[in-house]
């Protein structure tokens, strides 16, 4: 029945809304979370269940909210890469690169072409590595702990290359704006193809093990199914969108960094369910490794930072040496980037979507105001409507496949 009224219990007004054809007293509600790790131990869901199906949800958000945007706005622009790296800590220099280039449109800096290569590796490298994490940890949600191990061993071995890339693992803090913090290491490009050998080994592994395995297909397909035009309305980008059907991604439709000369596919899904969005993902990362292979062929000798001196610091010998280069210093220092009056709208295709900055400038040292479009916060808009009708085990796993990270989700 089309007619809904809305139920209201003395000790918690929900204002949830079920069918009436569902009697009040025989249904139950039931906090999901925060505190459990089938909600991230951040999220909260109240539903209203009927036995073991959820006939209505509402979803709350707000556990891990750092206040990121207004961090930023009382810190320098270079200094606000760190928070950005607490957004969407499984790919983090992702949204590094997202805010820099941001700050860059602003400034009209273009990169050297070394430093966008790198970046370009360093980005799918990050997608390969929150693909896996997704993949592995909604396969454990639903029983299937082995292909963890698969996707998780490898993930370490990016990390190794990361760690000795720019001296940490998670939270990277490796991209400046103008460039990167300092060049590859020598072995980075052989290091490099060789884990990309051994993900597309483990990708394959996990393959075997569920693409035809009865217990995943029944759990996952025609499951938590979103149309197009729903998916479109709520927002979704990314794998999540690419899943209902769509060929929309930002390194086709918007390229940059010469992604339009990369030769990859776009992973499209038919019917927008579970099944799909893990899919997708899985097959994305052979596309990442693909563009990462060409990537390495254009990774020529030349500088990784930008010689403008209203983002880049001189080099010590200038410094120590000469009165231009101790005012150039001095001057980034202590009065910092200063973006011209203005205000710009930026995104990248980031693992999960579109990652967008909007950052005003009133000439200052500080950002006057900064937005972050996560793709998260679009992705758990939908997730009530993903799960009612289903059963409980079902609303896990559909959390899983549409990747909610709780640091971009509440900024």
């Amino acid at each position: 029945m089309d007619t809904k009224k809305i139920i209201t219990l003395e000790e918690d007004s929900s204002g949830i809304q079920f069918p009436t054809d569902i009697d009040p007293d025989e249904i139950v509600f039931v906090n999901i979370g925060p505190s459990h790790p089938a909600m991230h131990g951040t999220l909260r869901v109240l539903t209203a269940l009927d036995g073991e199906t959820i006939v209505a949800a509402v979803a709350e958000m707000g556990y891990l909210h750092r206040g990121f945007e207004k961090d930023c706005e009382i810190h320098p622009y270079q200094q606000c890469i760190p928070y950005t790296d607490r957004l969407n800590y499984l790919s983090a220099i992702m949204n590094n690169i997202g805010f820099a280039k941001a700050v860059e449109k602003m400034l009209g800096i273009t990169i050297p072409e070394r430093a966008k290569v790198i970046r370009v590796i360093t980005a799918e490298l990050n997608r390969i590595i929150d693909h896996l994490v997704c993949v592995g940890t909604n396969l454990v949600d639903i029983g299937a702990l082995t292909n963890f191990w698969y996707s998780f061993n490898v993930r370490e071995k990016v990390y190794d290359i990361l760690e000795k890339l720019c001296g940490a693992r998670l939270t990277s803090n490796y991209i400046r704006i103008g460039g990167l913090f300092r060049d590859t290491y020598p072995g980075f490009e052989e290091e490099v193809l060789h884990v990309c050998d051994e993900i597309i080994q483990a990708v394959g592994d996990i393959e075997k093990l569920t693409e035809k395995n009865r217990i995943f297909l029944d759990r996952t397909q025609n499951v938590a199914v979103i149309s197009l035009e729903d998916a479109i309305s709520y927002g979704w980008t990314g794998p999540t969108l690419r899943a209902c059907g769509i060929d929309y991604d930002l390194r086709k439709v918007e390229p940059y960094y010469d992604y339009e000369t990369y030769d990859f596919d776009v992973i499209v899904g038919t019917k927008g369910d579970n099944f799909d969005r893990i899919y997708v993902r899985l097959y994305e990362i052979r596309e990442s490794i693909k563009i990462i292979k060409q990537a390495l062929k254009r990774l020529e000798p030349g500088p990784i930072m930008t010689d403008d001196k209203r983002v880049a610091l001189p080099p010590k010998i200038h410094t120590y040496g000469d009165i231009e280069g101790l005012m150039n210093h001095f001057k980034i220092i202590m009065h910092g980037i200063q973006p011209p009056l203005s205000e710009v709208y930026d995104c990248t295709e980031s693992s999960n979507g579109e990652l967008g900055f909007h950052i005003v400038s009133d000439g200052g040292k500080y950002p006057y105001r900064v937005k972050c479009r996560p793709p998260s916060f679009m992705n758990y808009a939908a997730f009530p409507e993903l799960i009612e009708g289903g059963m409980i085990a079902d609303a896990i796993a559909t959390l899983g496949s549409i990747n909610i990270i709780a640091g971009e989700l509440d900024r």
